[in-house]
């Protein structure tokens, strides 16, 4: 088997194929003019075949270097994607969760404590973005996701349902008469945020009264947090997960306006990659999170009202 050229030569050469030039490829790879030659000069003496003919103006690609740099950038790009892989991949000391922003920062984070607290020998790392983890990148030791289950090639838990609820910030005030929106009407006549996942025709025919018409949402959002925020602002009403808004409600920083919950159509679950044996940090965060889950679905049964059915 023939020597693999030096890394650092195919760095340059490919660099200097793709930008056209020397003086713009040792820009790039921060490094001299001189340094650059040097490396094309050592790739075509490693190699023996003529890559770039000289000319005044530079340097021009032969048709074996033009080929020849196709493959490079490709193989290059392969070896910076297996090494971001490889050094996302969880450490032996550290935990890796991946799940929604808005879970993260309103469930998940404020919990996270009780489980250092009994795992001190784990770092957490969260892993936050709306699309859904691919497992078999082996990224992440668990994901915490919502819908209706039965993904392949990933065991899965489900952890709870979920509810959504009308909020509103404690300073809004429902034009003209300036005065806090109560029922469900009052809703209605009020700006609305809205999000892809929190319909409103749900909570309007449990609350018996007509579906908001489009031009009374006045923010749409694909994260809760975005929502969340621009409802803390003052800026509307908004459907939002309980899970997310509990907290706040409970400190007063936001209003259920009427007691109406209707079930959020996405259940959360706790999944991971399929294999025999689950390692001991994930063992360890799955009866933590059961026992989390436990405490929360009692408290959040004694802490609200009934929920009015469909």
């Amino acid at each position: 088997m023939k020597p693999i050229p030096p890394l650092t030569a195919l760095r340059c050469f490919e660099a200097v194929a793709r930008l056209g030039g020397v003086t713009l490829a040792a820009r790039e790879l921060h490094v001299t003019h001189s340094a650059v030659s040097q490396q094309i000069k050592v790739l075509e003496e490693s190699m023996g075949v003529a890559l770039f003919v000289r000319e005044a103006r530079g340097l021009r690609l032969t048709e074996e270097g033009r080929l020849y740099a196709l493959d490079i950038r490709t193989a290059l790009r392969d070896i910076t994607e297996a090494t971001r892989r490889a050094q996302a991949r969880p450490q032996e000391s550290e935990l890796v969760v991946a799940t929604l922003p808005s879970f993260a920062q309103h469930w998940l984070v404020p919990r996270l404590p009780s489980f250092r607290d009994a795992h001190p020998y784990y770092r957490v790392r969260l892993l936050t973005s709306l699309r859904v983890e691919d497992l078999r990148e082996g990224a992440c030791d668990v994901a915490i996701r919502m819908g209706q289950g039965h993904w392949p090639d990933v065991a899965q838990q489900k952890l709870f349902d979920d509810d959504i609820v009308a909020v509103a910030a404690p300073h809004f005030a429902l034009a003209p008469n300036g005065r806090f929106p109560v029922s469900a009407e009052d809703v209605l006549a009020c700006p609305l945020i809205a999000s892809p996942d929190t319909p409103w025709g749900d909570w309007c025919r449990a609350a018996q009264v007509a579906e908001p018409a489009e031009s009374a949402v006045v923010l749409s959002a694909n994260d809760s947090n975005i929502v969340i925020g621009a409802v803390r602002m003052g800026q509307g009403i908004a459907l939002e997960r309980l899970s997310l808004v509990g907290p706040a409600l409970a400190r007063g920083e936001l209003m259920q306006i009427t007691d109406i919950r209707v079930p959020y159509r996405y259940p959360y679950w706790l999944v991971w990659q399929q294999r025999e044996i689950l390692s001991l940090r994930q063992q360890h965060f799955a009866q933590w999170i059961e026992g989390e889950v436990d405490a929360y679905l009692r408290e959040n049964v004694s802490a609200v009202s009934p929920i009015r059915a469909l």
